[in-house]
């Protein structure tokens, strides 16, 4: 990650700063750092509002998450040129003010399209905004206190996305889904002036080239694959010419960058880096790590809401609950960092694992117990298991190799989020369906079962409202089914990780 503080004495710059000043940077860098993290929290949590309003379908809705999170990874590796080309300061305070203006308007979106489409501009403003944010307070603090400045940092920004869903909730019951949004405004309008007012300027820029060929050619073929999986089980995948249309873009735009970044003097991911196994390994469990991150904040709220009768405000407490979860799981991780990292990794996923056998077990009775204790389980595993990762992947390389591993870690780590969603809700959308036609096919006046006096309970198949109350139920059922095979994935996933963590090599270091 290229640093702020480029041509400038960090050290020289701290001292120059009075107290009062570093902690008024520490507060709006939490406030605009903790934006990200709330927002993304607030939307999965009204994920089932906003279906009924844009009338759209359940994949179509997912849209609203896994093109912002795709915006975000395919943005983030951009963030050292936009450093070295506009300053620290310039890029963080703008873009704050562009996902604050984008988080408005979200708000004010009357279609999935444009809902879609300011979502995409959120995730990529605010994309700059996390990386930046440690250099920025290492910048800004003596070298003394920076243990404590990421600790405080650390804290405040596993919290505040905690609250985000539970007030968004809230919100959205006793208002619209759109206050959820226009929460988050004011807090943004804060944070763009307080880092504008903070924040010093960058005195000498160093010129980075930037590899537009390989930036253009991963952007369009991650855009493609994402296009074929949140469209594929609508269009009947390569059935489709759509679908085949979007599969050759795809094909053809990451065979170039594949060749190009081998080729290039300087490409925009140095995949040499992937000679290295402990950082290859650490890539791939990054990658599961983001798939079982957001995939459950986005297939619950719609579960809860739509078939168990869920309010949004108890919505907002499941989600919220995870993000207790995470904070406590972070804290956990502070004190694990002494134990071999494979370690922590392994209870971590293994944790993911049991949760999701746990899910396995639901149905359509399930309590707010259950659903609160299973989403704070897999918020703990999520917090533990973060830590680990960073260390093994970046632990056998060399320091000069940093700023490429990063972006090629939190790349990957975004695309898992946003692939593994788009594919677990198609196989709700798929198992659903399927299952829906086949249960039907047993409502018939030639089913025994249905004309035995005593067994058909309440239901009444004689009539035109009785008939809408069992296709009703049967959707219920057939839901459960397609959820519950969404549950066996990331299951599946959670343990997949645990194979890859016994792959890794012992530390070449030891951290006292």
């Amino acid at each position: 990650m290229t640093s702020s503080s480029a041509g400038i004495d960090t050290e020289a710059l701290a001292r120059t700063t009075t107290a009062a000043q570093r902690y008024l940077t520490l507060a709006t860098v939490v406030l605009g750092s903790s934006l990200y993290g709330t927002a993304l929290l607030t939307t999965s949590t009204i994920l089932p509002q906003m279906q009924g309003a844009m009338s759209a379908t359940q994949d179509e809705i997912a849209w609203a998450m896994t093109f912002n999170i795709l915006a975000t990874a395919v943005v983030t590796p951009m963030t050292g040129w936009l450093v070295s080309r506009f300053g620290t300061k310039r890029v963080v305070v703008y873009s704050i003010a562009c996902f604050t203006v984008a988080t408005m308007l979200c708000g004010m979106a009357q279609s999935l399209e444009m809902l879609v489409l300011w979502r995409i501009l959120q995730g990529g403003a605010g994309a700059p905004v996390v990386p930046l944010s440690q250099s920025i307070l290492f910048d800004t603090f003596p070298r003394h206190q920076h243990t404590m400045v990421m600790s405080i940092f650390g804290m405040a920004v596993a919290v505040a996305p905690v609250f985000g869903p539970i007030f968004g909730g809230y919100l959205a019951e006793i208002h619209s889904w759109r206050w959820s949004f226009y929460m988050l405004v004011p807090i943004g309008i804060c944070a763009t002036i307080g880092m504008s007012l903070t924040l010093p300027s960058t005195m000498r820029l160093v010129k980075v080239r930037f590899d537009w060929t390989g930036f253009l050619a991963l952007a369009t073929a991650l855009a493609a694959v994402q296009l074929v999986l949140a469209r594929g089980v609508r269009l009947d995948w390569f059935n489709s010419t759509e679908i085949v249309i979007e599969c050759l873009i795809a094909a053809i735009a990451f065979y170039v960058f594949i060749v190009h970044s081998l080729g290039a003097r300087a490409p925009f991911l140095n995949l040499k880096l992937l000679t290295d196994r402990n950082y290859s390994i650490g890539l791939a469990l990054v990658t599961i790590y983001g798939m079982l991150n957001f995939t459950p904040m986005v297939l619950l709220p719609p579960l809860l809401q739509q078939h168990l009768g869920f309010s949004d405000a108890l919505v907002g407490q499941v989600i919220g609950s995870r993000g207790m979860g995470m904070l406590v799981g972070f804290l956990a991780a502070g004190f694990m960092s002494r134990i071999d990292p494979r370690v922590s990794m392994a209870f971590g996923f293994g944790l993911q694992t049991v949760a999701g056998l746990w899910m396995l077990t639901f149905d359509l009775n399930v309590t707010m117990e259950i659903l609160v204790i299973n989403s704070a389980i897999q918020g703990l595993a999520v917090g533990v298991v973060w830590v680990p990762i960073t260390v093994v992947a970046f632990d056998t390389l060399e320091a000069k190799d940093y700023a490429e591993a990063s972006s090629i870690f939190h790349l990957l780590r975004n695309i898992g989020s946003s692939f593994f969603i788009s594919l677990s809700i198609a196989e709700i959308v798929r198992t659903t369906g399927a299952n829906y036609s086949r249960m039907t096919e047993m409502i018939t006046p030639y089913n025994r079962a249905l004309t035995t006096p005593g067994l058909t309970g309440a239901w009444n198949f004689d009539t035109v409202p009785g008939l809408a109350r069992v296709a009703r139920e049967i959707a219920r059922q057939s839901a459960m089914i397609g959820y519950l095979n969404a549950f066996t994935m990331y299951t599946v996933t959670s343990a997949l990780a645990v194979v890859f963590v016994l792959m890794v090599r012992r530390r070449r270091t030891v951290v006292s």
